[in-house]
């Protein structure tokens, strides 16, 4: 039996109970352990090349320099991240530092105000720290709170279309520029026991963050998202059905085969790292996947090979408004629980933490390592890295498109693109039309909207 979100939430909060009460120091938001040490929750894909190297080069290093400040991390990924935070959020405990998303994914704690408003702490540092970031890093309004929550670390592409050349190629192929072109070849590369895309649709984010966004802001355009949010438009509206009908082509044609609906987040990159599928879709940030693992020497597709790889973005689809564009947002970073008292030394110390893990050099050893393609801070000479070659390919993406349009999960409360996630996996299973989906959205979209 499925459960409600918040039966669901409930539960988990539950299960921290006793944890929880272990390290919390006492009131609501006051989360530092007994013995003072600073609780920190990290995102970690322990499945991306270099994430062992994570503990090293970030968390120790910074032992190092900050020899007085002990970090208790916990290390979660995927949903258990994002069902984590939200039973401490559900149970007043959140950690002192942790990782989240400018909105998003990350909506209870930027509407409820759960992080600390980061722009006092900035201001103290001077104007030379805040120079050092792309204004777009530090923009109030492009945060779910409309406040400094986080410090991000990218500009984000959140679809990327990876390209194996050498499968094509082998076929008799050329890369597809418009979907005329890919559907032709699906027959093509099917006879050699090839699927044509890739995607790993089982977690449901993916095909709303990946593909949807973009799709949808084509046939849309640019701004489609404040024409629903101001009530000048409407999910049930052509331009959104024909962008969910455009999905469900997809899966009809076989571009896009129903197998992907039980691939898994782990799983497609070895589909596609060993010439399973011709194409990829995911985000700009799946690079750090296939690089070289400089623990084990390992990767997933070996450099030499990369060079076949190209990275660009979605064909041209037919009837759709906008073409060459991909769907962006503000990227990750970290924050500061807003129960940490300001001037205390819980607060200096999740700050150092906070400016280290967003800071130049941390920015540099995750492009370098395949974490980030489009750094915030400046002053990365990105010619000078030993990058391999798809990681050279991913920091030249924003060539390949000429709009970046909303991540839907970037703009919407999870009221409403989580319906839609549902929805999209209903249209691959053939189990609801593209304009049911569209009014169940459209009824999710008008419930959140009463409630504010």
């Amino acid at each position: 039996m499925k459960m409600s979100k918040v039966t669901r939430y409930l539960v988990l909060a539950l299960a921290l109970v006793l944890p929880v009460a272990a390290l919390s120091a006492g009131g609501k938001g006051q989360t530092a352990a007994q013995d003072g040490s600073l609780r920190v929750l990290n995102y970690l894909d322990l499945t991306s090349a270099n994430s062992s190297d994570e503990i090293t080069k970030v968390w120790d290093a910074f032992s190092k320099v900050h020899p007085d400040i002990k970090v208790v991390r916990e290390d979660l990924f995927n949903e258990p991240y994002h069902n984590k935070v939200e039973a401490y959020a559900a149970a007043g405990q959140l950690p002192d530092v942790l990782y989240a998303w400018p909105s998003g994914r990350s909506t209870t704690l930027h509407t409820q105000k759960l992080l600390k408003d980061l722009t006092p702490l900035i201001r103290a540092e001077g104007s030379a720290f805040a120079q050092g970031f792309l204004p777009q890093a530090l923009d109030p309004a492009a945060q779910g709170g409309g406040y400094v929550a986080i410090l991000p670390r990218a500009i984000t592409s959140s679809h990327a279309f990876y390209v194996n050349t050498e499968v094509l190629t082998a076929a008799g192929l050329t890369p597809a520029k418009t979907y005329a072109e890919l559907k032709a070849q699906v027959p093509v590369l099917k006879a050699k026991g090839i699927d044509t895309v890739v995607m790993a649709n089982q977690e449901s984010w993916v095909m709303q963050s990946c593909l949807f966004s973009l799709v949808a802001g084509r046939f849309g355009g640019e701004g489609w998202e404040n024409a629903i949010l101001s009530g000048k438009a409407k999910f049930t509206d052509p331009a959104f059905v024909n962008a969910l009908a455009f999905i469900k082509t997809l899966y009809d044609d076989g571009v896009l085969s129903k197998a992907t609906l039980s691939t898994d987040y782990g799983s497609v990159v070895g589909q596609f790292g060993t010439g399973k599928g011709a194409y990829l879709i995911d985000g700009d940030w799946r690079v750090g996947a296939f690089i070289t693992d400089k623990s084990t020497g390992q990767a997933v597709i070996p450099p030499a090979r990369q060079e076949k790889i190209l990275i660009t973005v979605f064909p041209d689809i037919p009837g759709a408004k906008l073409n060459k564009s991909t769907s962006g947002i503000l990227g990750t970073g970290w924050g500061i629980n807003a129960g940490v008292p300001s001037g205390s030394d819980r607060e200096k110390a999740a700050w150092a933490l906070v400016k280290w893990l967003s800071g130049k050099e941390i920015q540099t050893w995750l492009l370098e390592t395949g974490g980030i393609a489009t750094p915030t801070v400046t002053g990365i000479n990105v010619g000078s890295l030993a990058l391999e070659p798809m990681q050279k390919a991913v920091t030249n993406l924003a060539s390949q498109y000429t709009a970046m349009t909303s991540v839907i999960d970037g703009v919407f409360h999870s009221d409403v693109f989580n319906p839609l996630n549902d929805g999209l996996q209903e249209l691959g299973l053939g189990s609801k039309t593209p304009q049911q989906v569209a009014a169940d959205v459209q009824k999710a979209f008008d419930a959140w909207k009463a409630a504010q």
